[in-house]
C-alpha cells in the first residue's frame, strides 16, 4: 500500500525517468531490470528523487516562452520548440488552482513587454515628430508597435497551432476570468488573449451546425449539460428540443471538433409565446411539422459553452446566421423574437426596497394601497412579508397574491429593464445583449416561467425582445451611440406608471 501514491499522474512520468537507468541496455526487450540497493524506507527516498527531478515554474516558462526576436530579425526567426509548448499544457494541465493561479502571475508579470525598450522607442517617436521626419516617424512607430508586443503573445500563437492547443488557450482564459490569479499584468494578459481569441473565433472561421436527434451522442449530451437558461431534465426532453417544432443550432470551429461554442434554442410556433411552459414543457401534437402553423421563431435559449470566449462576440452572429437559415426553410416566418429571462430583477428590486426603509422608513417603490392588499393577505409586516414570499416560489400558488402583485411587479420590473443602466446602458446583461443587436424591448410577460429559478430570478416574469429586421440595424446603431433604448407602448406605459407611483 505504501507504493499506491505513485499511482497519481504527476508521479507517473517520474517513474518512467526514473526505471531506464537501471534496465539491462540489451535485454529491455524481455524487461530485465537491475534494481538499485533499496533503503529499508523506500518510499521517502524515491519521492526526494521524483521531487529533484520535477522542473520548477521558473524553469518551465524559461524553456517554454521564447524571447521576442530582434526587429532586424523578426521574419527570419525560428518557430519555438513543439516539444517544450506541450510540456507547457501538461505541466499547466498537471496543477492545482492555487498553483496556477501563482504561474499565471509569473508569465503575466515576468514575460510581458520590455517596458525599457518600450520607453525609449517612445521618446525617440518624440524626437522624430519635433524634427518633421515623416520617414522615420513612421519607421519607429512600427518598431514600437513590434516591442509592445508581449512575450506571452508568441508562446499563445504556437500553442494555438497545436493539436488541442486551441482548447487549452479558452480553457487558460477561463482561469483568468474565474478571478485564479489578479492584477494589472493579469488583466493585460486576458486583453491580450481576448483579442486573439476574437480574431481565431472571428465569423469567418465559425461553422454554423444544426443539431438533431441524429446528431453525435457526445454532442447532445454536451449541449445537454451546457444548457444555462432552461435546463435539460432527461433524454426525452432534449429529444423534443431538437424534434419538430424545434431547432437547436451551434457554432463550431474546426481547431475544436465536437466542441460547441454558442448554441441556440428556437420553438416555431403560430404567434409569440409569453410563456416557457408553452416551449419546453407543451408536448407538440404531431411528430410532422405543418408549415401552414409556423408564423414566428422564437428565440427561448441562447448559451455560451465555453466560459473562455466570454466577450467575444458570438451571440450577436449566431442569431442572424440563423435567422437567415429559417427564411430560406420557412419563408412565411413573418416574426422573430426571444423569450428571454430577466436575472437579477429579484435582487435588485428587494436591494431598493431595504434601502428605502432604511432611508424614509417606508417602502416607496408600492404604493399604500398595494401595501395594505399584500398585508392583508400574508397577515403580516409589508417589509418583511415580501422577503419572505421571495425566498421560493409558493406564493405564485395563491391566486390572492398573483393578482395583488401583478401590477406593482410589472411597472418594477419594466424601470428595471428600461431604465436602470450601468455606463449609460442597460443594466440587465441580457435586456443589453439583444438591445446591442437591435432588437425592441417589446413585451413584458406575467407568470412566463413558474419554474423555482424564474421566481427566485424575477419573480417569474420573462420578456420578449422582438426583432424587427428591416430596422436592427438601425436600433443597434442608436443604441450604441445614444444609448437610446426601443421599446413597444406596453413597456413605456409600465414606465409611465412607475414613475407616476413609485420612487427610487
Amino acid at each position: 500500500m505504501r507504493f499506491l501514491f505513485f499511482l497519481k499522474p504527476k508521479y507517473l512520468q517520474y517513474v518512467a525517468d526514473f526505471v531506464p537507468k537501471y534496465v539491462s541496455p540489451g535485454r529491455r526487450g524481455l524487461g530485465f531490470v537491475h534494481y538499485p540497493r533499496l533503503h529499508p524506507y523506500p518510499p521517502k527516498i524515491f519521492v526526494r528523487q521524483a521531487n529533484s527531478l520535477t522542473p520548477t515554474m521558473d524553469e518551465v516558462l524559461s524553456r517554454s516562452v521564447p524571447p521576442l526576436p530582434p526587429y532586424e530579425t523578426k521574419e527570419k526567426c525560428p518557430p519555438p520548440s513543439e516539444t517544450q509548448s506541450i510540456h507547457f499544457m501538461q505541466y499547466y494541465r498537471a496543477m492545482d488552482k492555487g498553483d496556477r493561479a501563482t504561474f499565471l502571475g509569473k508569465l503575466a508579470a515576468e514575460f510581458g513587454v520590455d517596458h525599457t525598450q518600450v520607453a525609449e522607442l517612445s521618446s525617440k517617436v518624440v524626437q522624430a515628430q519635433q524634427k518633421r521626419d515623416l520617414g522615420t516617424v513612421l519607421q519607429v512607430e512600427d518598431r514600437l508597435r513590434y516591442y509592445l508586443t508581449p512575450q506571452y503573445k508568441l508562446l499563445f500563437s504556437h500553442i494555438s497551432k497545436l493539436e488541442g492547443g486551441m482548447k487549452f488557450l479558452v480553457d487558460l482564459r477561463a482561469d483568468i476570468l474565474a478571478k485564479l490569479a489578479d492584477g494589472p499584468h493579469i488583466r493585460e494578459m486576458n486583453g491580450v488573449l481576448k483579442c486573439m481569441l476574437s480574431e481565431w473565433f472571428s465569423v469567418g472561421f465559425l461553422n454554423l451546425e444544426r443539431i438533431t436527434w441524429q446528431s453525435p451522442c457526445e454532442v447532445l449530451q454536451k449541449i445537454s449539460e451546457y444548457e444555462a437558461v432552461h435546463p435539460v431534465r432527461n433524454w426525452t426532453d432534449m429529444k423534443r428540443r431538437v424534434g419538430p417544432y424545434r431547432r437547436c443550432y451551434m457554432f463550431a470551429h474546426s481547431a475544436m471538433p465536437g466542441e460547441p461554442l454558442i448554441v441556440l434554442h428556437v420553438a416555431l410556433m403560430q404567434n409569440i409565446s409569453g410563456s416557457i411552459q408553452a416551449i419546453v414543457k407543451d408536448i407538440p401534437s404531431s411528430e410532422v411539422e405543418d408549415a401552414n402553423k409556423i408564423k414566428s421563431a422564437i428565440f427561448y435559449s441562447i448559451s455560451l459553452t465555453q466560459q473562455g470566449l466570454q466577450g467575444v462576440e458570438l451571440g450577436n452572429y449566431l442569431i442572424k446566421r440563423v435567422v437567415k437559415e429559417l427564411q430560406v426553410e420557412f419563408p412565411q416566418i413573418l416574426e422573430f423574437s426571444s423569450l428571454s429571462p430577466i436575472p437579477g430583477f429579484t435582487k435588485w428590486m428587494l436591494g431598493a426596497l431595504s434601502s428605502q426603509i432604511k432611508e424614509s422608513g417606508r417602502p416607496e417603490m408600492f404604493t399604500e394601497a398595494e401595501c395594505k392588499d399584500i398585508e392583508d393577505i400574508t397577515g403580516g409586516p409589508f417589509s418583511e412579508s415580501l422577503k419572505r414570499l421571495f425566498t421560493s416560489n409558493e406564493w405564485m400558488r395563491c391566486e390572492r397574491l398573483v393578482n395583488a402583485l401583478e401590477t406593482p411587479l410589472m411597472r418594477l420590473c419594466a424601470w428595471y429593464l428600461y431604465g436602470e443602466k450601468h455606463r449609460g446602458f442597460a443594466l440587465n446583461p441580457v435586456a443589453n445583449f439583444h438591445l446591442q443587436n437591435g432588437a425592441v424591448l417589446w413585451r413584458l410577460n406575467w407568470m412566463a416561467d413558474t419554474s423555482p429559478r424564474g421566481g427566485n430570478a424575477s419573480c417569474g416574469m420573462m420578456v420578449n425582445y422582438r426583432y424587427f429586421l428591416e430596422n436592427t440595424s438601425t436600433n443597434s446603431a442608436k443604441y450604441l451611440r445614444m444609448k437610446y433604448i426601443e421599446a413597444s407602448d406596453q413597456v413605456l406605459n409600465l414606465v409611465s406608471q412607475f414613475k407616476m407611483n413609485s420612487k427610487l
